[in-house]
């Protein structure tokens, strides 16, 4: 499904990524194992309708065939978490390709982006793209690096830049949509490339997310599979794409049904940019029937990262064995972003901002924590910014304090005795004529992190007298759900993920009102539809601004309002990768506090690249 918004534009390729995370078995979803029993681990920024992963085999025998063609332990890198079922196409254009293809989670292996994102900073950092820009306020100027070429030996320039973006205006593709902020993509000689944005819609946030998230296609390939196509979309996505022509530092070896294996490419041109080649020759990605299996071969040293979501992931270090996360301590994790719950706002009752206000105070934040998230999500502190350092310092935290709820039970009576909410005899409160329940709180069947989450809610809310039933249907219903307003209280991401345009991404997701329809018509974001005209004026503001100091002053006064009108509810911080390494076989991954600023993007998403370069047998 492609969405026709900009929540889909700035976070298209997370969508991708996200529904990977710890997934076995479904693309929606993920079954894994938490405290609260089989779990369905996922993380979605906004609704998207995926294929199933297929069983079938390839329809192209890629060039080598017969053994499993077995790679040297010492030699060889093993991950996990983001393949699940056979492969069946490594075409970017095929809306779901296999890894090392897919978007998000491996983006520099095989094709590169013009710049890497840093998840602990937010930085970009050169790639294909040496330098970025902004010569005026409509034009992003991107010079390329020299050295770049493609794996074939042809030179990368800035006639593929402009091809792959101009593919996203010729076709119906995920990099689509940014083409409703730029005006054109023009190459400045073959080494550098300007970005005009709309005249009648600029955004600078979004088109600086383009340049860390499209993946540079070839011009001299790809065109010659248009002309073989006849240019239609469906027959180009038919393509499999064996044997990809990329610009990073890893070239297809092989694949069948149990495995995908990429090879060292010695003539990589970013040993310029490195220094050296990546230490690994090769990089396997095990095809797992399900986490049980996946978590099992991590424990005992056959893989080496692990994007899986693993319970208690604490227990596996106390014998000695040498396992990590990135934060040797709680939560383990980088928090990458934090699903909410949303209140229709047309809802009697609900439409009440102190009964919003009293719901927050009410919610054992750290029991959905420890029973939802094993205890990876930091201590709630409600704002519209994660407490990255990416994100934070867009916050003056102390302006914010006052209006920042914690768990408080009593408090949370007292502000709806307040207002006149009086319990009735079977406990629950009557506001202003109206029962304050029973509202619906859903999100799809078998994520049961979540579904954990809104058993803990339910229960939270009857402790202030407002009755919530928790409602569990298909994810499609939830989606349909979600977007027509056809809810009381629903749960979902507001577009989470790494990103240059984060948090303004979340602040439109969740706060503005422009373009979005009435209840019963297709939103996109907003689902709640809450209404704020100075919320609008910050929002459409933000992308303009680039001064550190009056970008604070926006998102604090935005912040205020999130949190003076409540119109959504974090419940946890997600990381956006679960990043656990086992140094049985390769050392000195990337961990808090060394000095590397290398992320913990499993070694192989944006900057997360570089650690390939720092570890060692």
């Amino acid at each position: 499904m492609k969405l026709k918004n900009v929540i889909s534009l700035i976070s298209v390729f997370a969508i991708t990524a996200s529904l990977l995370i710890g997934c076995g078995g479904s693309k929606v979803a993920s079954p894994t194992t938490t405290d609260t029993g089989p779990a369905k681990q996922e993380e979605t920024t906004t609704p998207a309708t995926t294929e199933p992963p297929t069983t079938e085999p390839a329809t192209t025998t890629p060039a080598t065939t017969g053994d499993a063609k077995e790679t040297p332990r010492n030699e060889t890198l093993y991950i996990n978490g983001l393949q699940w079922g056979a492969p069946t196409s490594f075409n970017l254009l095929s809306g779901n390709p296999a890894f090392p293809i897919n978007y998000g989670n491996s983006r520099e292996l095989v094709y590169e982006t013009l710049f890497m994102i840093n998840e602990l900073d937010g930085n970009l950092e050169p790639l294909l793209g040496s330098k970025y820009s902004w010569t005026d306020d409509m034009t992003l100027r991107i010079e390329l690096n020299k050295d770049a070429k493609w794996s074939d030996g042809q030179p990368f320039t800035s006639d593929d830049v402009v091809y792959t973006y101009q593919l996203g205006k010729k076709y119906d593709i995920s990099w689509s949509n940014y083409w409703t902020y730029i005006e054109d993509v023009v190459a400045d000689g073959p080494n550098a490339v300007n970005i005009k944005l709309s005249k009648t819609n600029p955004n600078k946030l979004t088109v600086l997310d383009s340049i860390e998230i499209i993946p540079m296609l070839p011009k001299h390939i790809w065109e010659e599979i248009e002309k073989k196509s006849n240019n239609d979309l469906a027959t180009i996505r038919k393509e499999v794409n064996a044997d990809p022509i990329g610009t990073g530092p890893y070239k297809m070896y092989f694949y069948n049904d149990q495995k995908i294996t990429i090879v060292r490419d010695d003539n990589y041109w970013g040993k310029s940019l490195f220094g050296k080649l990546p230490a690994p020759k090769y990089i396997t990605h095990v095809v797992y029937k399900d986490n049980a299996a996946g978590d099992l071969a991590f424990k005992s040293g056959q893989v080496d990262v692990s994007q899986q979501f693993i319970p208690q992931v604490w227990n596996l270090w106390k014998d000695g064995a040498p396992i990590k996360t990135y934060l040797k301590d709680a939560p383990y994790y980088v928090p990458g972003s934090m699903p909410s719950i949303f209140f229709n706002m047309s809802k009697k009752g609900l439409d009440n901002a102190d009964v919003r206000r009293a719901l927050a105070m009410s919610i054992d934040y750290k029991k959905i924590s420890d029973l939802a998230m094993s205890g990876y999500s930091a201590a709630m502190e409600p704002s519209l910014t994660l407490g990255t350092d990416a994100e934070s310092k867009y916050i003056d935290k102390d302006a914010i304090k006052s209006l920042q709820w914690t768990t408080d039970v009593k408090a949370a009576n007292a502000l709806l005795d307040k207002i006149g909410a009086k319990k009735g005899k079977d406990g629950i409160r009557v506001l202003n004529g109206t029962r304050l329940g029973p509202y619906d709180i859903e999100c799809p069947y078998g994520w049961s992190d979540w579904n954990a989450s809104l058993e803990i809610v339910a229960q939270s809310a009857k402790a202030i007298g407002i009755e919530i039933r928790t409602k569990f249907p298909e994810a499609p219903v939830w989606t349909n759900d979600l977007q027509t307003g056809k809810f009381d209280i629903i749960m979902n991401t507001p577009a989470g993920g790494v990103n240059p345009s984060q948090p303004w991404s979340r602040a439109q997701a969740i706060m503005y009102s422009k373009g979005v329809p009435a209840i019963g018509e297709m939103a996109f974001w907003n689902w709640g539809r809450y209404k704020n005209d100075k919320a609008d004026q910050i929002i459409d503001k933000i992308p303009t601004v680039s001064d550190l100091n009056e970008l604070k002053t926006l998102y604090t006064d935005l912040t205020k309002m999130w949190l003076t009108d409540i119109p959504s509810i974090p419940l946890m911080y997600r990381p956006w990768v679960f990043h656990t390494v086992n140094e049985s076989v390769w050392k000195g991954f990337p961990v808090d506090g060394d000095g590397s600023n290398i992320p913990p993007q499993i070694a192989m998403d944006g900057a997360g690249i570089k650690a390939l370069y720092q570890i060692h047998n």
